[in-house]
């Protein structure tokens, strides 16, 4: 019977939950890389076929050995290949001729070495897709299921114990990191009993593992493992999927640095891509980013109980005002809201303890140790008059004490009779102790900081999984590219037609049009050196501000030829762009560039120093609604200068956000001859008046 009813991903199913096994390669030796396998799966009991390939033994490990592929009684669902690189391609071809439906490939020596390997690589992976086979890796660690007793792997890590059962899934593109992870979890008595490790990802992406622990009914939280995204649809769709379910999805995401990003693509092959738009997609999707190992444990620990608080606040009963400061920090620097208890229930609680502190966190003091009543008082105050969604309770040191197992009982009375809410303790307990606690239904965690962190992840979860789905991305008409990178005329021109608005501007050739043109728009205007082969006019003087009346236009005429002939001696000069120059309007950046991975990425900002310095811009997947636009513009870190901060009045964010929201929807109908766009500056004119862009630069490459 399948695991997982029929979805975009139980194609990868024989492959990650076999009903039979053969090995290739397979050794008698149940320590070598080939042997390990058998071993994990006889000593754990696989209730499935275990067919060891080796023609030069009869015998392995107490099992028949074959000969060969074509020799085996049965076709089996995966078969682990172990064998030298240059025998590998024979045995792919020979397994798919057997039927079988997935390969766990401990074989390298391909894309990850050179050129050559990546051609063999391909070669073999297309030949494994004609049979209708998955391939995991090559180069890989392969994959375990402690709840199937399947474990096509090598790693030694099991020398030393096997896996907590549990509900967390992982998902590593690093064998050796991946095992690790699982390693550390099982240490700390957290059950993740399923781990993919993809090496190469010649086939099988780490993205496709993803989606298929989301179908997956046995796997309730996802930890993920990546040094770099080589397929995009596949990782969109198991996001999706996961969110779907309501399935967190922990990610530490490696490669942030220039250095790390080096070391990323020469471990796996793989594209680190701009960690910034890697980032902006977790963020669509409500993926939470750790920041190392501890915190996507913590995380993905927590989140097993499956409370998600949509619109979280936390309560903190306490024994330790110090303590109380400190995660009181940790949560402003989060943004978990912490609200006061209603006043008429601080006055209550002062009335029992009159040294207390109340507020949030509530101070109960050392007094619960002379009166372990006051625990249950203090706690059910917090849940009945608070109404918190989230409770910590930090009792540092008491479970060592005398008292701990009437205190203990009066925490779970609380529990028991106001449940649906997020129930953490931070405590320190020997592990027999939190093992206890966490059969009672808290999350233990030593170290309160670390919990704020977790409780604070689960009401981002809540609020991901509870977001409405997003206003559809304009529909626009065809567009059409030029051949050639456009002038900026030409390009405010072919925007235009999508409803993306600029300043009233005229594409001069000679110096009366544009005295003209000046005269019409009113002055002041600016002007600017119009020519397809000078894209910053920045840079060479090209542009001209504050042209206050004819005889300044006739002499910028004159200044912007003579500097364009002086800094590009060799460019295409087509006359100048003379504009409006508009005032009272605060200056954005709204971009697009291509990502090698996810394709059009949106960008805004605020302009001047604060995109070129502070770099306060946000990025999303293009295209996407108004609605997401606005979002994007409300979440920078200089959005009160658009919002009317200190008593200046607000932009036109409608106006705004409605050109975001357009220029993401023509970067999706431009295609891939597209490589970016600039709008820099945008004019985010005063509420009502609009937004226009007063630059405009579009760069085209080949398909």
């Amino acid at each position: 019977m399948s695991l997982i009813t029929p979805g975009r991903f139980s194609g990868l199913t024989p492959l990650l939950a076999p009903r039979s096994v053969a090995v290739l390669g397979a050794s008698s030796d149940p320590t070598r890389i080939s042997g390990r396998p058998i071993a994990y799966m006889k000593s754990q009991g696989f209730q499935g076929g275990l067919y060891p390939i080796n023609p030069n033994r009869s015998e392995i490990q107490g099992l028949k050995a074959y000969a060969s592929v074509a020799d085996l009684p049965e076709t089996p669902d995966v078969a682990i290949v172990a064998i030298a690189a240059e025998h590998v391609p024979a045995a792919v071809e020979e397994l798919g001729k057997k039927g079988c439906k997935g390969i766990v490939m401990f074989s390298a020596g391909f894309a990850e070495m050179d050129e050559a390997g990546e051609e063999v690589q391909r070669a073999m992976v297309a030949t494994a897709r004609s049979y209708g086979m998955r391939l995991l890796g090559p180069n890989c660690l392969g994959v375990f299921d402690a709840r199937r007793s399947y474990y096509a792997t090598f790693s030694s890590s099991f020398d030393s114990g096997w896996p907590v059962e549990g509900r967390i899934g992982i998902a590593s593109q690093s064998g050796a990191y991946g095992t690790h992870l699982y390693t550390l979890a099982r240490n700390r008595g957290i059950g993740a009993s399923l781990c993919v490790m993809t090496g190469n990802e010649g086939d099988v992406t780490v993205g496709e593992c993803i989606g298929w622990l989301a179908e997956n009914p046995e796997v309730d939280v996802i930890a993920v493992y990546a040094e770099g995204i080589r397929e995009a649809p596949g990782l969109i769709a198991a996001l999706e999927a996961a969110r779907a379910a309501k399935k967190p999805v922990i990610m530490q995401k490696v490669g942030r640095s220039e250095l790390g990003t080096k070391a990323a693509k020469s471990h796996t092959a793989s594209i680190a891509g701009d960690d910034a738009v890697t980032e902006a997609v977790m963020a669509e999707f409500g993926v939470y980013r750790a920041r190392n190992s501890e915190e996507m444990l913590d995380i993905a620990h927590t989140a097993t109980r499956k409370i998600y608080p949509a619109a979280n606040t936390m309560g903190v009963i306490t024994v330790s005002g110090g303590a109380g400061v400190l995660i009181s920090d940790v949560a402003e620097s989060l943004g978990l809201s912490m609200p006061e208890m209603p006043m008429e229930a601080q006055q209550r609680l002062r009335g029992l303890v009159p040294f207390c502190a109340p507020r949030n966190p509530v101070d109960a003091t050392a007094q619960v140790s002379n009166d372990v009543t006051l625990v249950k008082t203090f706690t059910e105050s917090m849940v009945l008059d608070g109404g918190y969604s989230s409770v910590l309770g930090f009792f540092s040191m008491s479970a060592s004490s005398r008292r701990w197992p009437a205190i203990r009982e009066q925490l779970n009375v609380v529990k028991t009779e106001n449940p649906g809410r997020l129930y953490a303790l931070s405590v320190i307990v020997p592990p027999e102790g939190r093992d206890e606690l966490e059969a009672d239904g808290w999350v233990v965690h030593e170290d309160p900081t670390r919990a704020v962190v977790a409780i604070d992840a689960m009401g981002r979860f809540g609020a991901a999984f509870a977001a409405p789905p997003n206003a559809p991305a304009p529909t626009l008409g065809p567009v059409t590219l030029p051949a050639t990178t456009p002038t900026e005329a030409e390009a405010k021109t072919l925007l235009a037609a999508s409803g993306i608005a600029s300043a009233p501007e005229a594409a001069c050739a000679a110096v009366e049009q544009v005295v003209a043109a000046a005269e019409k728009f009113g002055f002041p205007v600016v002007m600017k050196i119009l020519s397809p082969d000078i894209l910053h006019k920045s840079e060479i003087g090209g542009v001209l501000l504050d042209v206050a009346d004819a005889a300044g236009v006739r002499d910028g005429f004159a200044l912007l030829l003579e500097r364009a002939k002086q800094a590009a001696p060799t460019a295409r000069i087509e006359g100048v762009l003379v504009a409006k120059q508009l005032k009272g309007g605060v200056e954005c950046i709204l971009g697009i560039h291509r990502d090698p991975v996810f394709g059009p990425i949106a960008m805004f900002g605020l302009g001047g120093i604060f995109v070129e310095i502070m770099k306060d811009v946000v990025f999303r997947r293009a295209p996407f609604g108004a609605d997401v636009a606005e979002t994007m513009i409300r979440s920078i870190k200089g959005a009160p200068l658009l919002l009317g901060a200190r008593g200046r009045k607000p932009v036109d964010i409608k106006a705004l956000a409605e050109m975001l929201s357009r220029l993401s929807a023509f970067a999706v109908a431009a295609g891939d001859r597209l490589q970016s766009i600039d709008l820099n500056p945008v004019f985010a004119m005063p509420e009502g008046e609009g937004a226009f862009a007063v630059d405009a630069v579009i760069e085209i490459g080949e398909h």
